[in-house]
């Protein structure tokens, strides 16, 4: 996760425990962790859901330029690099000491070519620019949990414009946070309503998608194919992420659309 904005500093602390390490910002709350005998895995459950983008966006050639607001441990990055090679990546990360952190101690690859980092506020980042991206995954808090900027209707309004024809957005939200509803409100103005709110992970971690482009129209099954693929392909096991969403949202004739 980032800091956006505001503070360019904070305290970096690593602690680890039963084979997992972990990131924090100078408290307990976890900013990413990385299971040691597995690190490009994605650990924490909030960080595998983000990826649900895949089950939503189902070819195989998808996506090919991913934007990551936040880099935290670099969980997501790690995924991108390794499980989808065709896909180039830029992290837009607001504190130096993050990057530093995450090739030293949470096995970030060096690699330009395929994984840009780019040091700066995400929020400026999103406004000033005109480069367009498959899939923009925003995972931005500072210490106190707050979005600050990332949770602007310009930001999400930003979001939009820089999205390509099959674009997907996904955001971590903080679904027990009392702006939660706030948020998913700015998403579904700038979104023209088409936004999917995922069920609260059990860390209270809840990941909404929303597109303006290419709708989104894919059955209950599907996902589950799709799910499996991922499983045995990169052991991304989305599987109980669509049962908990079945079980949350009813779906019309089974199928979700946005």
């Amino acid at each position: 996760m980032k800091n956006p904005r505001k503070k360019t500093q904070h305290a970096i602390d690593i602690s680890e425990e039963n084979g997992v390490r972990y990131l924090h910002f100078g408290s307990e709350w976890v900013q990413g962790a990385m299971r040691v005998a597995r690190p490009w895995s994605l650990e924490l459950a909030y960080t595998r859901e983000m990826m649900a983008g895949l089950l939503l966006r189902p070819a195989l050639d998808w996506p090919r330029h991913a934007l990551l607001i936040g880099l935290g441990a670099g969980s997501l990055a790690k995924f991108i690099y390794r499980n989808l090679p065709d896909c180039r990546t830029t992290v837009v990360e607001i504190n130096p000491q993050v990057e530093f952190i995450a090739r030293q101690y949470f096995k970030l690859p060096d690699d330009p070519r395929r994984l840009d980092i780019v040091i700066g506020c995400g929020a400026d980042y999103m406004l000033s620019g005109d480069k367009t991206f498959d899939l923009i995954l925003v995972d931005g808090f500072d210490p106190d949990a707050r979005a600050g900027a990332l949770d602007t209707l310009p930001f999400y309004q930003a979001c939009r414009a820089r999205l390509g024809e099959d674009g997907l957005l996904g955001i971590n939200l903080l679904g027990r946070n009392k702006g939660f509803l706030g948020s998913v409100d700015r998403i579904q103005s700038a979104f023209d309503g088409r936004v999917a709110v995922f069920p609260s992970c059990d860390s209270g971690n809840t990941i909404a998608f929303a597109t303006s482009g290419t709708p989104v129209e894919i059955s209950l099954e599907a996902m589950r194919q799709r799910a499996q693929q991922l499983k045995t392909a990169c052991r991304l096991d989305l599987l109980p992420t669509i049962s908990r969403l079945q079980l949350a949202h009813p779906l019309p004739d089974g199928i979700l659309r946005i």
